[in-house]
């Protein structure tokens, strides 16, 4: 089979063909610069620990050197402290709840490290797309540059920014906003007061400094610093930059310590959907189908978590085929993610940006008080709450709760599926699984987060495993019996233990997707139900493939 076409060479597209090379798929990732990107230190992402995990699962073998997790987070109006958020040195990862902060340069290098030693990866420079053709067996793609030819591959995924090519190709619209809000920012080597702590600042005292500041730590006494600009207005000079620059530092430090500054930009926030992310083969991802960046929100990572959803489901296509269910449902959950972000972020902006002061007003959806606003910006910027969080796909065609005394919505199952016995869980259908330490079948121990990227995973919840040797547990309780039965499922499925899982009791059984939403929890081991719970997961048995009629 042809490999797959990837449109970009950013952060989307470069995880996007480490994920496909991790379930052993073939990718062309086409290139439209012929050289890597220049350092712009003030180009920056926010991870949050569970992107930056599937980061690192992904071959990013120096990402935690190379950015910077921050010890707390505080949000100020004026002098006052409103908000602090402390983190935790260590969390179930080995590497702390926090977010991650690396400058953009050196995640893409990482990347492309990564994927110079991926066989199946293949990265064209000089490579702009300038057509495509698609037929029931594959897309035809022609490209200007270096590179120009016809590319033949199974599938199509545009992950070629916020100007697509690809898109434009497609008659896809983009609707939107520009301008929601705009900032200038700047990179600064400089000791500053609270080192490794995180700072929004509502109306620093002092000239200078604007409305709103936001300084975020990197590694090397590098920070990064944005400034809050009017909606509309001339672009700051280089002048007035630096008035900014030293008027925050001698708000937070008393006067102006030394500072060398590295990198500076200045640029609008954009708020804009594309209305489709899959046209037949051709697919779109990271800022070709969405923009975001109101409120802290940020685009890599919400890039990012578009290439796990669509690297496994592009997988099963790949070696086995699938239904349109399983390929649609990357639409439904990412872009239903996105949008709900965005209908969020459009409900709560007006109320933090009228008029600079922090307003009371009952009609708000989101909030009543003052200090619940600053926790909402609070939550946007380091990946928590409506804002920020990791999406629920509560309405998944492929993870729908069952009613309590119901069948699974089964695609295909066995049709004598007894009526599912749900467990109690914290995580809900279609929501992100927490990160819990865990034991294979061959005694080996690690975490959960470990395991992602390749196949279904079924966990079980059985205390007291973690301290016996697997082989007293692996002939015990419902081991044999439920061994078997993930043997039999209609996709691979990777077998674990756990002594606990938040909100499960002991017996509790989770399916898990590759990308590390839940797609339900059983009680117990009844072998149709996990079959029938398994075949929901990828949307059904594949479609039909008809034989070509001979000429």
């Amino acid at each position: 089979m042809d490999p797959v076409i990837i449109a970009g060479a950013g952060p989307t597209g470069l995880a996007l063909a480490l994920s496909l090379a991790r379930h052993g798929v073939p990718s062309i990732i086409l290139d439209e610069y012929d050289h890597a990107p220049s350092p712009s230190p003030e180009r920056t992402a926010v991870l949050t620990p569970e992107t930056a995990a599937l980061v690192a699962r992904l071959g990013h073998t120096r990402l935690y050197q190379d950015g910077a997790p921050w010890t707390a987070w505080r949000t100020l109006r004026r002098r006052q402290e409103t908000v602090r958020v402390e983190f935790g040195t260590e969390g179930h990862s080995g590497q702390g709840p926090s977010p991650l902060h690396i400058t953009q340069e050196r995640l893409e290098h990482g990347l492309r490290a990564a994927i110079g030693a991926q066989a199946l990866a293949r990265l064209v420079p000089g490579a702009h797309v300038d057509a495509v053709e698609q037929d029931d067996a594959g897309v035809s793609v022609r490209t200007r540059g270096a590179n120009g030819t016809w590319w033949r591959g199974s599938y199509l995924i545009g992950c070629d920014g916020p100007r697509s090519t690809v898109r434009k190709l497609l008659g896809v619209r983009f609707p939107g906003r520009t301008a929601v809000d705009r900032h200038a920012v700047a990179a600064l080597k400089v000791v500053l007061p609270d080192e490794g702590v995180a700072l929004l600042h509502r109306e620093p005292p002092g000239p200078g400094a604007g409305p709103e500041v936001t300084a975020r730590p990197l590694p090397d006494d590098v920070w990064r610093l944005d400034w809050l600009l009017p909606a509309r207005g001339a672009d700051l000079t280089s002048d007035e930059l630096i008035s900014r620059v030293r008027g925050t530092l001698m708000a937070w430090c008393g006067s102006v310590p030394p500072y060398e500054l590295l990198g500076s930009a200045e640029y609008p926030v954009h708020q804009r959907l594309a209305r489709r992310w899959r046209a037949g083969r051709v697919f779109l991802a990271g800022d070709a189908a969405h923009l975001t960046g109101a409120l802290g929100a940020q685009s890599v990572e919400e890039g990012l978590r578009d290439a796990d959803n669509l690297g496994w489901k592009l997988s099963l296509a790949w070696h086995h085929g699938a239904s349109d269910t399983l390929l649609d449902s990357y639409q439904a959950e990412r872009r239903g993610a996105v949008g709900a972000r965005l209908r969020a972020t459009d409900q709560v902006l007006p109320l933090l940006r009228a008029n600079g002061v922090w307003h009371t007003v009952r009609r708000s959806v989101l909030s009543g008080s003052a200090r619940r606003y600053a926790e909402l910006l609070t939550d946007s910027h380091i990946g928590r709450g409506p804002l920020g969080a990791s999406p629920v796909y509560a309405r998944s065609p492929l993870a729908l709760p069952a009613p309590r005394g119901s069948a699974p919505p089964s695609a295909g199952g066995p049709a004598d599926a007894p009526s599912p016995l749900i467990a109690a869980c914290a995580t809900p259908p279609g929501g992100a699984v927490t990160d819990v330490p865990v034991t294979a079948l061959d005694g080996s121990q690690g975490h959960l987060y470990e395991h992602l990227g390749r196949d279904l995973l079924v966990v079980l919840v059985a205390p007291g495993t973690g301290v016996w040797e697997s082989r007293h547990w692996l002939t015990a309780g419902l081991m044999p019996r439920l061994a078997k039965a993930v043997s039999a499922l209609p996709q691979r499925a990777e077998l674990l233990v756990t002594d606990a899982y938040p909100g499960s009791t002991a017996h509790s059984v989770l399916l898990i997707r590759p990308d590390g939403h839940l797609v339900a929890v059983m009680t117990g081991c009844r072998p149709t139900e996990l079959y029938a719970y398994a075949d929901l997961a990828r949307g059904g048995p594949p479609a039909p493939v008809e034989d070509p009629v001979p000429h």
